[in-house]
């Protein structure tokens, strides 16, 4: 998949760094009402979000950009959304093509004073990979063996594996002591509860998977859980791979799909969140397979957004859908 700055975000980019040059231009923690100082953070999608809010234990200015029940690989910044970036302290953003707009904003800012986190630089990154029956981008016959290899891109959901997530949370940790070197104390300490907590998650689900009758996962729907099949040695099938610009599979794929489940006697399909589902229910139809989310923390729904709900509540829920899937 490659994303185009469109017309929109690129007048939206020279408003937000020409309006930038006027605000605070980030570098030191902003002041808040009771004059106490906390640094400012801008993230673009849940996961690094939620890692920062319990890294900082509400001492920071956080801001999360994509709103909340969105589509991550269709968002573009507002010009509102680049000034935020402009005047943070700490940014942190995929690092891949879904939020290519990021590298784009960057370049046009003095960003000296800011500290940048690209997640996707926080681990070893992998290629995303067609599996068997598994609808890529392209489907024509032109394309030779070595076009599709330069079509291929490295998978971006890094996060979605407790063991990368670790990596990333010490990354944010070390970062915002640098920024605000009065609150590290309180990083440091918030960042050893909450790895210790990524760990027991790790257990967990290796745990699952150590007692499975099967390592195999079905998913109607794209499939942004590379990493964390790499990491507990789990075979899957799915529609599109993680960040695939298509939604509707063709009727071979879905029927690829039931026919897996079926000949395998796979008793779960999964789906992501905020996901549409017709596939799966289509797959569920034709098979009996109950279906569960794998939630793979891109965003949230409005209504677990204001509740509150972060990363390790959300791949608790997992551990069960998962412990139903292959055992």
């Amino acid at each position: 998949m490659k994303k185009l700055i469109s017309i929109a975000l690129f007048s939206a980019l020279m408003l937000g760094a020409l309006i930038g040059c006027t605000q605070n231009n980030g570098g030191s923690p902003d002041t808040s009402p009771d004059g106490e100082k906390s640094v400012s953070v801008v993230t673009t999608i849940f996961a690094p979000y939620d890692f920062t809010r319990v890294i900082t234990g509400g001492n920071a200015n956080l801001t999360m950009l994509l709103p909340p029940a969105s589509e991550s690989h269709s968002y573009e910044p507002t010009p509102q959304d680049i000034i935020k970036i402009q005047n943070s302290d700490v940014f942190i953003y995929i690092g891949g093509e879904t939020d290519s707009w990021a590298a784009e904003i960057l370049k046009s800012m003095d960003t000296d004073k800011m500290r940048i986190i690209s997640m996707m630089e926080c681990v070893d990154t992998v290629e995303e990979e067609i599996v068997e029956g598994m609808q890529a981008d392209y489907e024509d016959d032109s394309h030779d063996e070595d076009d599709l290899h330069e079509e291929k891109e490295f998978d971006e959901h890094v996060w979605t594996s407790p063991k990368n997530a670790k990596l990333i949370v010490q990354k944010i940790c070390d970062t915002l002591c640098e920024a605000d070197a009065e609150n590290e104390s309180i990083y440091k300490e918030n960042t050893e509860r909450f790895l210790s907590e990524l760990s027991e998650l790790d257990n967990e689900f290796q745990s699952v998977v150590d007692s499975a009758s099967r390592r195999v996962i079905v998913f109607g729907d794209r499939f942004p859980f590379r990493y964390f099949a790499d990491a507990y040695d789990l075979e899957y099938f799915a529609a599109f791979p993680g960040c695939s610009t298509e939604t509707e599979a063709s009727a071979a794929t879905v029927a690829f799909l039931i026919d897996k489940i079926n000949a395998e006697d796979i008793p779960v399909v999964f789906h992501a969140e905020l996901s549409n589902q017709k596939m799966a229910d289509i797959i569920s139809e034709g098979t009996g397979a109950k279906i569960l989310q794998l939630h793979a923390c891109h965003n949230v729904s409005k209504a677990e957004f204001e509740s509150g709900i972060g990363y390790l509540e959300l791949m608790r829920q997992n551990v069960q859908n998962l412990k139903e899937a292959i055992q």
